[in-house]
């Protein structure tokens, strides 16, 4: 062969189908075209084989030794091309793969425990790491394989970046099952105000969010009196004392020992969204685990 450059896939093509019809007429019916088309083929297939390749006889063709030689290796990268161009395989039952989600803990809660139920009955193992979230980092975790998911409330706009939204995060009032205003069916805002309440900082030691600039906006004011940086223990403090929470419904939706309240004033709530990379974007089985999740966060 001269050189692999100039070597056009559709010529093994044409040596495979030769070799197993033997009949220069036959193959070129087989392949769709003329037998002038296939006569100016097996001239070009001896010109890059330096060899007569196949010889005629009084009924067709026979293949040289050289032909005889080339036949299984060109079946088999015509095989393993092919392979290529097929849609990519997944099935769940069997799929053994390590995905890395970042999130926060509220996330972990409202996401992940879901997502995980039924991630390991539809596909046993497919193994799940997930790391807390540095949104400053986020993109380039993406880019750089150390993350496949990240769980985020902000817009992400960015290149090479999808985003998919999973649902819509309303606040609601928490207080432990059996707290003064426990009996009550509704909270007044004055209420609201005057009773010792608990926040959320991500970034530590702040005693306002977007309760009180909503609160401030009606020339009001509430009693924060505890600030802590994670959600997960808040159902425990409330729990264990007389503290109320603005908190996200789905931290605390289901939990016996909390009566909850819808707020007596409008908070604005948030989106939770996944956003992945542009390198899997298209991959079939980060595909399903995509939707997957949305599926789990119904």
């Amino acid at each position: 062969m001269k050189d692999l450059r100039t070597l056009d896939l559709n010529l093994l093509k044409a040596f495979d189908v030769l070799m197993d019809e033997k009949n220069v007429s036959k193959a070129a019916e087989r392949l769709a075209i003329t037998q002038p088309a296939m006569s100016g083929i097996l001239v070009r297939l001896r010109e890059s084989f330096n060899d007569p390749l196949f010889v005629r006889v009084q009924r067709g063709v026979v293949p040289t030794n050289r032909a005889l030689a080339l036949a299984q290796p060109i079946k088999q990268l015509l095989s393993d091309a092919e392979q290529l161009l097929k849609p990519q395989a997944f099935d769940p039952l069997t799929a053994e793969m390590t995905i890395r989600i970042a999130c926060t803990d509220y996330a972990m809660r409202a996401v992940i425990v879901p997502f995980l139920r039924v991630l390991k009955q539809r596909a046993p193992k497919i193994k799940v790491a997930v790391l807390a979230i540095n949104e400053s980092a986020v993109q380039n975790q993406l880019e750089q394989r150390l993350l496949d998911f990240a769980l985020v409330t902000p817009d992400f706009h960015t290149p090479d970046i999808h985003a998919k939204a999973l649902y819509d995060e309303q606040y609601v009032c928490a207080v432990r099952h059996d707290h003064p205003i426990a009996k009550q069916n509704s909270l007044s805002l004055e209420q609201f105000c005057q009773q010792e309440q608990a926040l959320v900082s991500y970034h530590g030691g702040s005693f306002s969010g977007v309760t009180d600039d909503a609160l401030a906006k009606l020339g009001l004011s509430r009693n924060v009196s505890l600030s802590v940086q994670n959600f997960i223990i808040l159902p425990d403090l409330l729990a264990r004392s007389d503290l109320l929470a603005v908190v996200p419904r789905r931290l605390v939706s289901n939990l016996p020992q909390l009566k909850l309240f819808e707020p007596p004033l409008a908070i604005q709530g948030f989106t939770k969204t996944l956003i992945w990379h542009e390198r899997t974007h298209r991959d079939v089985a980060y595909r399903w685990l995509r939707e997957l999740m949305a599926e789990a966060c119904q």
